[in-house]
């Protein structure tokens, strides 16, 4: 969210909704940063970080934690750590899941992993018919890949923000230990989840070997992630983050703002689903033949909105939405004056996330802009 002027000297309000990754550390977390102790975390003598990976691991109710710079690297170090005997292991993942789509292939490129996809269904779950057809247990005759671990994402970014039941969790949950398989969650706004059932983070995950969370998402916080499980298992993710490139000095200072994220940041959240309802609910009451959202599929603080006529394309509604007008009545002059930015998921179909740095002002002028702009789509019929 900001405001810049063009050549004409005119103020256009700009509303971020882009994604929750572009929020900015407010004055009460810079100061923790300002404030924060250091030390040289690659001897593991940086009090911050210390503190942090402490704080996570038992909110989450693992053994041990691990700092790093991104959630990505987080899966990946993961991802490695969990394969302990040799490449050219399977990892069963959602077909329609981060690590699979938007994470360019690292478990391929860096571990000699197979990713081997499973159908996602619409509330973030795997389909659990497919999820044992495609399960491979070592084989003696040495024909096959095997699997050596399932990846699960909640919530669930591709799907809108959905969050996967608490009675799938524990299904899965189950399968595995049957199987003697290891579970990694891609958890980057598992608190999203968390606050949404009104449970503690550490029920969602609880079947889980291991879990990588995002600071730099909801939580507010600049950079960094952090990777969850069991005390030998993050003592392998710390030698595989080193070998990365992941390892980082005094980084107490980036590790402070995590710190006062999981303090303060957490119940907030909240406000955020409520911004993503409200909004949902602005569009859903239009009843717009051409732009349509789920409302039931609005969980937390991501909108998912389909394009119903193949005349509108994504890029369409993302231009108009984006595109500052300053001719029409006065009565539009406003909305004209307001640029709303959006992300492209698909064709037909495009993204919006809330976060910490929209005001309840900013989503009613985010309201009107979309309503303006929906209106002037259904002109085109």
């Amino acid at each position: 969210m900001s405001e810049h002027r063009e050549s004409s000297k005119i103020p256009v309000k700009v509303i971020d909704l882009i994604s929750d990754t572009v929020t900015k550390p407010d004055i009460h977390m810079r100061q923790a940063m300002f404030e924060a102790e250091v030390g040289d975390d690659g001897y593991r003598e940086d009090p911050t970080v210390n503190l942090l990976e402490n704080k996570s691991s038992t909110i989450f109710g693992k053994e041990a934690a691990l700092f790093l710079p991104s959630g990505v690297m987080g899966n990946l170090v993961a991802m490695m750590a969990h394969m302990t005997d040799q490449r050219g292991c399977e990892v069963l993942v959602g077909d329609k899941s981060h690590i699979l789509l938007w994470e360019q292939s690292g478990a391929a490129q860096f571990a000699g992993l197979q990713m081997r996809e499973v159908r996602n269904l619409p509330d973030g779950s795997l389909d659990m018919t497919e999820l044992r057809e495609k399960f491979r247990p070592s084989n003696p005759l040495d024909y096959e890949s095997y699997t050596s671990l399932v990846c699960i994402e909640n919530t669930h970014n591709y799907l809108g923000g959905v969050v996967i039941p608490l009675e799938w969790l524990d299904q899965l949950g189950k399968f595995v230990k049957e199987k003697n398989v290891p579970l990694h969650m891609d958890g980057a706004r598992v608190f999203n989840a968390a606050v949404h059932l009104g449970v503690p983070v550490s029920r969602i995950t609880e079947h889980c070997d291991s879990v990588t969370f995002c600071l730099s998402k909801g939580l507010g916080a600049p950079i960094g992630a952090v990777l969850v499980g069991k005390k030998m298992f993050i003592e392998r993710c710390r030698r595989i983050r080193k070998s990365l490139g992941g390892s980082m000095r005094q980084c107490g200072i980036v590790a402070a703002a995590g710190v006062y994220a999981l303090d303060n940041c957490v119940e907030r959240l909240a406000v955020d689903h409520w911004h993503a309802k409200k909004i949902g609910h602005a569009i859903h009451q239009m009843a717009s033949p051409d732009v349509s959202v789920n409302l039931e599929k609005i969980d937390t603080n991501i909108i998912i909105i389909k394009l119903n006529n193949s005349a509108i394309k994504s890029a369409d509604l993302y231009n108009m939405l984006l595109k500052v007008d300053n001719e029409g009545d006065d009565n539009l002059h406003k909305v004209n004056l307001t640029s709303v930015r959006i992300s492209y998921l698909y064709e037909g179909c495009v993204r919006l996330v809330l976060h910490k740095n929209i005001s309840e002002e900013d989503v009613d002028m985010a309201i009107e802009k979309i309503k303006y702009v929906i209106e002037k789509i259904s002109l085109f019929n």
